[in-house]
């Protein structure tokens, strides 16, 4: 099976957030018509995709189209752009409709990139990664970022805790699904290797242990 061309499709997406974040500040009443809000989901269904591109200040750009960049441009070479884009696009799906019963609207990258972030877990559980300059294993990681969300719960703001974790839950499902073609395969032990046959034993006896009289 021929294997698909790297096309930067996290890259990509980057690029459409900053584009979204610029036409938020110029056009008048472009947010409005593309964050996803729990009151008008049914009026405004195509928030459910755009709300992914919205982002309210610089800072919550940056460090999500940087999470995007490093780790779904990882998860592209796994997997190929057209499973990315699929798992991309459906984790803030997930997200969003899973957040929609506890938030009255939400934006941004988060909920596709937690999405992203499960599948790796999954795939690639040894692959480091610096966690607020700490090293650790993604699997372990996973674990830091879900206690992290349960404790954003409890002390709520105005990050969509719950809806990182539906994409996060999500693209562990979906890691899962996965992993038998894309994962790494242990090479298995051999028994052969391990252990000696009764019959290599007695050749093995005949050669080296028996003298003749």
């Amino acid at each position: 099976m021929k294997k698909e061309k790297f096309r930067f499709c996290a890259v990509w997406i980057s690029i459409i957030c900053v584009i979204f974040y610029s036409l938020e500040i110029f056009v008048p009443n472009f947010f409005e018509n593309f964050a996803l809000s729990s009151s008008e989901i049914i009026l405004k269904p195509w928030t459910l995709l755009t709300y992914v591109f919205l982002h309210e200040n610089p800072k919550h750009l940056f460090f999500n189209l940087f999470a995007l960049v490093l780790f779904g441009s990882i998860l592209e070479k796994i997997i190929g752009y057209r499973n990315f884009l699929v798992v991309f696009f459906i984790s803030g799906i997930v997200a969003g409709l899973g957040g929609l019963k506890f938030y009255s609207s939400m934006i941004g990258a988060s909920g596709a990139v937690f999405g992203i972030l499960g599948i790796l877990g999954v795939l690639r559980p040894r692959m480091v990664v610096w966690i607020w300059g700490v090293p650790m294993y993604m699997m372990f990681a996973i674990i830091f970022w879900i206690a992290l969300n349960f404790v954003g719960i409890m002390n709520p703001d105005k990050v969509a805790y719950i809806s990182h974790l539906f994409g996060l839950f999500f693209g562990i499902a979906v890691g899962l699904k996965l992993k038998k073609k894309y994962g790494i395969k242990r090479r298995k032990r051999r028994k052969e290797k391990e252990l000696i046959s009764e019959e290599e034993f007695e050749r093995w006896e005949d050669k080296y242990m028996r003298h003749k009289a």
